[in-house]
């Protein structure tokens, strides 16, 4: 075997893990210095040698649409655990709306860009959440078993993809919404408590006083909450690896 067939099956079996990484938070994603990206997948390219069957790269397929369909299934791969993420910022997003905090994602002073710190705080505890759990592991887990579920070569576009993006979308949706109804549900009483005061003592400013009580107990109810994420983000994200499987088996 020449050295550019050696050289190209390297740059096959870096393809999947790149893409992995590329767009998976926990192993570090936008915020990881470049160098620390690509060491690790190089890594862990060269720790899945093993696993990959031999056949796999006598495929006479187009070098160009096998990468393509590589760099594919690592994507869909950590889009997986990105539901999990983006589900959590949704019920931080929510929850800030409800707690009228939403107007520092529209206007940072200091940093001039959006930022929505209820929306930070539910997707850090995700993510340590996720790691704590091992679910790293379990990722990884599910990027060696690929390989035989998914060999390397010519593939295409299966009719389950749109039932991975559909179940994808619900874990953002459904996760979303299970952080944010204990606040929902806190401040619709408390919308109602307020309108029972305007009706029955009419010369009271609401304008004045229904903000501070808003925000009072609408950071009690989620300072009550805060300890209960971990556990929702727990039952959301136990199948993530099974859930990353699936949703790249698409590409067949």
């Amino acid at each position: 075997m020449n050295e550019f067939a050696t050289m190209a099956q390297l740059g096959i079996l870096l393809a999947r893990p790149g893409a992995l990484i590329a767009a998976a938070p926990a192993f570090g994603g936008a915020f990881a210095p470049p160098p620390v990206r690509i060491g690790l997948a190089v890594m862990i390219a060269i720790l899945l040698v093993p696993v990959v069957p031999r056949e796999s790269f006598a495929s006479t397929a187009s070098l160009g649409l096998v990468v393509a369909r590589e760099i594919a299934i690592g994507v869909v791969m950590a889009l997986a655990l990105r539901a999990v993420l983006a589900g959590a910022e949704l019920g931080g997003h929510l929850t800030g709306s409800q707690l009228m905090l939403s107007y520092g994602s529209v206007v940072d002073p200091q940093g001039g860009v959006r930022s929505n710190l209820v929306a930070n705080l539910y997707g850090n505890l995700a993510l340590i959440t996720f790691l704590l759990m091992n679910g790293h592991h379990a990722l990884l887990r599910a990027l060696a078993a690929s390989y035989t579920a998914i060999p390397i070569g010519e593939g295409s576009i299966g009719a389950s993809l749109g039932a991975a993006v559909v179940q994808l979308l619900g874990i953002v949706f459904v996760l979303g919404a299970r952080l944010a109804a204990p606040i929902v549900v806190v401040m619709l009483l408390v919308e109602v408590g307020t309108a029972i005061m305007a009706r029955v003592a009419p010369s009271l400013n609401l304008l004045a006083v229904a903000p501070p009580i808003r925000v009072a107990v609408g950071l009690l109810a989620m300072a009550a909450m805060v300890p209960l994420v971990p556990s929702v983000v727990r039952a959301a994200a136990s199948g993530v690896g099974d859930l990353a499987l699936r949703a790249a088996g698409a590409f067949r």
